[in-house]
């Protein structure tokens, strides 16, 4: 691997316009498909395998043209102070909205309050109903324009009026000024680190480039493949962090080959036979944990985490090869490590031991306090995770500025906080000698569960054969005893099925919230098994070790579960929620462990390939274990703290969103990268590295001959970089033979 990855660096070193022609060209392909590819619209969503998907798939075949799944939105009024929405001026303004309503291209119905009996007991609070024959993220902006439009107009009128449902969502809102600050923080980093403009230009240049082909490419075929809009914010994030930290590492391996004294195309090849080595596993780590999303079984996720691995895999091409070629056309700006400090004193520069090697001194003389300090301090932390509970946010998670969150509370205030959160109970009666009595009996038994506050009359389709049930809760929609209530239902629909033959199917916006959290929780498991199993076997023959990829996937655990107690602790219990913005506390998203796992997974993997590498190829050539430690970490520390300070800085830009969804998402990333950094990858590994000693290093004979060698440490290079220079002095005998001729 490192001699192939060594001849390809000085290929492109040498052939550096033919590499930049090939990238630009891409990037101009995938751009252009970009610019003429139809309009993707929305990804259809759905969990197949769930009883709430099954009900909406018999909806759509029973009651064909009622859009199961189409938008929906409550419009709802409130009275002035002293006022009720049965006064007639009131009233006239409520009529009016509605007939405003119905007007709109996509609109099924729209229900009137006083003909639907949806004024609450006091008078105070009323609403109307729209249906929309497309979902929420397929619908017109010109149909959200005419239902805020027609909102405005009752505000005029005097009334408070607020917009709920899924037919107002948008797009995912990114961090903003705060998410540019992170990308200028991290510039400013890779500026220290690199210790010029043009070396630090060079990795944000590649990760742009890698990025936009990526994100272009999926632009391209989102149409076709039935992308979303949140699959290329996926790519993005991860494209752009991984674009850097592999550029990062390649540029800065770099600068120490010529700190040895190597002309620049030796140290190109050298850089990107070594680093680049451990680009590539590094690479196929995250490629792993983003394909294994598959194993979720929902659609959705599975291309999102395809889309973003194939993005991976142009980033660690592009480090392999423009990184190279990028390095050809800067020259001598981008200078030898330590070369603006002592420009003549390259034999000396390690006389004076930085911070990561003094740092790695004092762990490999106190390896077992730092241990229990670092497991310790993350265990505790990672409590509050026994504690967590999942589900997916609703308008009531909301900041209270929005109408979503406003019209919530209106609602809960005049009908009960279960009102945000109705079931729709199916009843196929196919099968039944009965169907109206099979109805009845469903409804009756549904009335006599807990929790139940309103369960309306059964409604069947022109053949009969089956029903819709629509039932209000006491609870909040993310409660867990609207949960409980889902699943008492469903018990109860295995007695109907057995007395009347029916069978009975409970839906809705809630219930495939809760499919959906407890498929996802369900997965997880499994895709731990299978990212970390697959993982392991990857980084055996990587480190030529069983222990230290134990050691990894373990650290890596114990940072996730630390990560996971942070989050609960904010967004579920209210620690330092004011100080995050955190308006609304509640149960933690349901897809933030499974993607916590992905994405970190991959960004651990990739800080433990490029520190423990440089710990190997020491202790390969011959050092102490303990001594292997330090100089692992002389040479990787301040590049592997430097990449994660950058990853930090992008994630906690989107803490600054408004969006609860992207803020823990952003919250979350940003803590579990400084846990396993900074604690797992700088304390807690060399600690056990240093306590287990040669051990670390062990692999059983038989093992040893079965696994591929891949030889990241580069000892090929070696003799391989005689040859060549035997080869130049060769070449240089024969020019003076030439010019004495």
């Amino acid at each position: 691997m490192a001699t192939f990855l060594y001849k390809l660096g000085r290929l492109a070193f040498r052939r550096r316009h033919f590499v930049a022609l090939i990238w630009v060209a891409l990037l101009t392909l995938a751009g252009v498909g970009a610019a003429s590819a139809p309009a993707a619209g929305s990804t259809s969503f759905s969990i197949p395998g769930t009883e709430a998907q099954k009900a909406f798939d018999l909806l759509d075949q029973r009651f064909p043209g009622s859009s199961s799944d189409g938008a929906t939105a409550r419009v709802v009024f409130k009275a002035p102070a002293g006022e009720k929405m049965t006064d007639k001026l009131n009233k006239a303004t409520v009529k009016k909205t509605v007939k405003e309503l119905e007007g709109g291209s996509e609109v099924v119905s729209v229900a009137d309050p006083y003909k639907a009996n949806t004024v609450s007991k006091d008078g105070t609070v009323a609403y109307s109903s729209v249906k929309y024959e497309v979902s929420g993220t397929e619908l017109k902006d010109s149909s959200r324009a005419a239902l805020e439009a027609a909102a405005q107009q009752a505000r005029d009128a005097g009334l408070t009026v607020d917009v709920g449902g899924d037919a107002l969502q948008a797009g995912a809102e990114a961090g903003g000024a705060g998410e540019a600050i992170g990308l200028a923080i991290a510039a400013v980093v890779l500026v220290i680190t690199l210790g010029s403009l043009v070396a630090a230009g060079l990795p944000l240049l590649t990760a742009i480039i890698g990025v936009g082909i990526g994100v272009s490419t999926i632009t391209a075929l989102a149409k076709t493949l039935d992308l979303g809009d949140t699959t290329s914010t996926l790519a993005l994030m991860i494209g752009l962090a991984v674009g850097i930290d592999y550029a990062l590492f390649i540029v800065s391996r770099y600068r120490g080959e010529l700190a040895e004294g190597r002309d620049r195309e030796e140290a190109v090849g050298r850089a990107a036979g070594t680093a680049g080595s451990a680009v590539v596993f590094a690479g196929l780590t995250v490629v792993i944990a983003l394909a294994g999303l598959s194993v979720v079984g929902v659609p959705m996720l599975t291309k999102m985490g395809l889309a973003a691995a194939g993005t991976v895999v142009v980033s660690v091409l592009i480090a392999l090869t423009m990184i190279p070629a990028m390095l050809g056309y800067a020259g001598r700006r981008v200078r030898a490590a330590g070369e603006k400090r002592r420009p003549h004193a390259h034999a000396t520069r390690q006389d004076k031991p930085g911070l990561g090697a003094r740092w790695a001194s004092f762990v490999v003389r106190r390896p077992a306090a730092v241990l229990l300090l670092g497991v310790v301090g993350l265990g505790t932390i990672a409590l509050p995770a026994t504690q967590l509970e999942l589900g997916l946010p609703d308008d009531g998670s909301q900041p209270t500025s929005t109408t979503q969150r406003r019209a919530y509370d209106l609602l809960s205030e005049g009908f009960g906080a279960g009102f945000n959160g109705p079931l729709m109970i199916v009843v196929d009666a196919k099968d039944s000698d009965a169907p109206k009595a099979a109805a009845t009996k469903v409804t009756d038994e549904i009335k006599g569960l807990k929790d139940v506050v309103t369960v309306t009359p059964a409604a069947f389709n022109k053949a009969g054969d089956t029903a819709t049930i629509t039932v209000i809760p006491d609870s909040k929609p993310s409660s867990v005893q609207t949960e409980d209530l889902v699943h008492a239902i469903r018990d109860q629909g295995a007695d109907v099925k057995a007395d009347t033959g029916a069978r009975v199917l409970v839906t809705g916006t809630t219930a495939m919230n809760i499919d959906f959290s407890q498929k996802l929780n369900d997965a997880l498991v499994p895709y731990l098994a299978l990212v970390v199993g697959l993982a392991f076997l990857l980084l055996i023959a990587v480190f030529r070790s069983v222990l230290v990829p134990l050691k990894a996937a373990l650290g890596f655990l114990l940072s996730v579960l630390a990560a996971l107690g942070a989050v609960v602790a904010v967004f579920q219990w209210g620690w330092l929620g004011g100080l995050l913005g955190v308006e609304q506390t509640g149960p933690i998203m349901s897809m933030m462990p499974i993607f916590m796992v992905g994405v970190v997974f991959g960004l651990a993997m990739d800080y433990e390939v490029f520190l423990v590498t440089r710990m190997r190829e020491a202790y390969v050539h011959g050092e102490t274990p303990g001594q292997a430690v330090v100089t692992g970490f002389r040479h990787s520390s301040r590049v592997v703290a430097a990449a994660a300070i950058i990853m930090m800085s992008v994630f906690s830009g989107f803490i600054t969103s408004s969006e609860s969804m992207i803020k823990m998402i952003g919250f979350g990333l940003a803590i579990a990268v400084f846990f396993d950094a900074f604690i797992v990858r700088m304390a807690i590994v060399p600690a056990v590295l240093a306590l287990l000693g040669k051990r670390a290093w062990w692999l059983p004979k038989w093992l040893d001959r079965a696994l591929p060698n891949v030889d990241v440490e580069g000892e090929g290079l070696r003799a391989l970089s005689d040859r060549n220079a035997g080869k130049d002095a060769g070449q240089d005998d024969e020019d003076r033979e030439l010019v004495r001729a």
